[in-house]
């Protein structure tokens, strides 16, 4: 498995091991924990500052979201500049307004510095609206723009088959091929002498007044700094409360014939969709992506790549589905990414996370952030975008209506879950969380006969899992936690297995 999920990926076939080197009991100034573009990014900068560096991941390289993004580089966000004004003054929504260049010209400058091939290619991007609504949308969009000096300009055309109300066209936005681009960071990572080691799980950590002691399943590990760049930190804290899990959709299709103009576009519906090309073995490709929804929320995930292929179907001519995939991230409460030092923490552990869907901006943008911290003392957005920063206003009301749904999804789910008497009552290719004598199962019957059980509750907040029947896992619908049929974590923040439970020995469940 490269992913964290069953369906493959358009990237997926350029992920490659890397040898693991022996580094258990050894004293690193950084560690960084996660190996998707924040890790990696992050991991080369340091190194070429002159630190000593390991990334410790799970799984393998690109193994997250990374592998799973459909990388789109924009300096416009999820979070509209309008949003920014309104909530952080027009200075800092200024400064994050520069936020998205300073990333694109970061990548640009590894991509010339390391020769990298990695399909990159500056795009126009398109922002339309589709009905009145969004109409009166876009325009706030464009006036937010204005005032933070980012240019946004009208146009009457754009280069997709989508009847719209009114459209923008925003310059100098870019593409890039993710896998191909980590890798070959990674490369240069271990050329700079630093350390890989894949496959290896941080289980704890124990700051020390001097060092941080890192416990993995490889062994200890110890770091002057430690970086968290796995998406959600692990662990109990405030920041997941602060921080919902999504999942989102993609898929790519052949064309019938191949559009003269290959851009980015963006509508605003809400969840919004998303469009651009990428060509694999010399043939282009359309991306599409969208049908977001909160982890663990839709009964039927099967259902958001049907309703994904019967939009681009009506709108493009297209031919056939090559991949179909999703992936998640993480809405920040108040809009802004969490980037800096972790608010449990002295000083020696750090945290990048709430990138929204703008994770391979955000993801490289922290490579200079924590590199300024670390090296120089500061970084020009550490307040800005400060994972201890209190806003009584700012994402107050999403914060509360986030954490009712947590406390409600628990309960519910301790109370209603459906009570069974045998195995038997499971059908083949069905999967439930079921009630037996007073424990909690997640039971999946493969077509076939072939039984996998595993007790129910995430070992993160104690929440009960679901089904979630595109990608053959269970999913945690408080803090996003993922599993396998075989209940091996898939993502975080559990850094703990569901306990497997084996139904032919075990007397639980007949």
């Amino acid at each position: 498995m490269y992913r964290d999920g069953a369906r493959k990926s358009i990237w997926q076939e350029e992920i490659k091991r890397f040898p693991s080197e022996s580094a258990m009991g050894q004293l690193f100034d950084v560690a960084i924990v996660g190996g998707g573009i924040t890790g990696i990014s992050t991991a080369i900068k340091l190194q070429e500052s002159g630190k000593r560096c390991i990334i410790l991941e799970a799984s393998n390289i690109g193994f997250g979201t990374t592998g799973g993004t459909t990388a789109h580089l924009n300096d416009f966000f999820d979070t509209t500049f309008s949003q920014a004004i309104s909530d952080f003054g027009l200075d800092n929504a200024k400064l994050f307004a520069g936020a998205g260049q300073e990333a694109i010209s970061i990548i640009e400058n590894n991509i010339q510095k390391y020769g990298i091939d990695c399909d990159f290619m500056r795009k126009k991007g398109y922002l339309f609206a589709l009905d009145d609504k969004q109409q009166k949308e876009l325009a706030d969009i464009v006036d937010g723009a204005y005032k933070v000096g980012h240019e946004m300009l009208y146009t009457r055309e754009v280069p997709f088959p989508i009847p719209f109300k009114d459209a923008v066209m925003i310059p100098d936005q870019a593409q890039f091929h993710p896998i191909k681009y980590i890798r070959a960071l990674s490369e240069a990572f271990r050329n700079a002498g630093g350390v890989i080691h894949e496959d290896c799980l941080c289980e704890s950590h124990d700051e020390q007044e001097d060092f941080v002691q890192l416990n993995t399943t490889k062994g200890t590990v110890q770091a002057m700094h430690v970086i968290y760049a796995t998406h959600i930190p692990p662990g109990i804290s405030i920041l997941h409360t602060m921080n919902a899990p999504y999942r989102s959709y993609a898929m790519a299709f052949s064309m019938k014939e191949e559009p003269q103009e290959k851009e980015l576009g963006y509508d605003l519906c809400d969840p919004y969709r998303y469009y651009r090309f990428q060509e694999i073995d010399g043939q282009q490709l359309l991306i599409a992506g969208g049908e977001d929804h909160k982890t663990g929320h839709e009964e039927d995930t099967g259902e958001c790549f049907s309703r994904l292929e019967n939009y681009v179907r009506e709108h493009f001519d297209v031919e056939t589905v090559h991949y179909s995939w999703s992936s998640q991230y993480y809405e920040p409460s108040d809009g802004f990414p969490y980037i800096g030092k972790l608010p449990s923490s002295s000083g020696r552990i750090y945290v990048s996370t709430g990138f929204r869907g703008n994770g391979m901006i955000f993801g490289t943008l922290t490579s200079q952030i924590l590199t300024d911290i670390i090296v120089h003392g500061s970084s020009t957005y550490e307040h800005l975008f400060s994972p201890s920063r209190i806003k009584p206003v700012a994402g107050f009301t999403d914060f509360v209506k986030e954490n009712a749904v947590v406390a409600f999804d628990f309960v519910k789910d301790k109370l209603f879950r459906e009570k069974i008497t045998s195995l038997a009552e499971i059908s083949e290719g069905e999967a439930k969380v079921v009630q037996y004598e007073g424990e909690s199962f997640a039971l999946y019957k493969e077509k076939g006969g072939t039984v996998h059980l595993v007790k129910s509750t995430c070992p993160h907040a104690l929440c009960e899992v679901r089904w979630n029947s595109a990608e053959i896992s269970w999913d945690c619908p408080c803090h996003g936690s993922r599993f396998n049929v075989n209940g091996k974590v898939l993502t975080g923040p559990t850094v703990k297995d569901l306990q497997r439970i084996d139904p032919e020995e075990d007397s639980a469940v007949e």
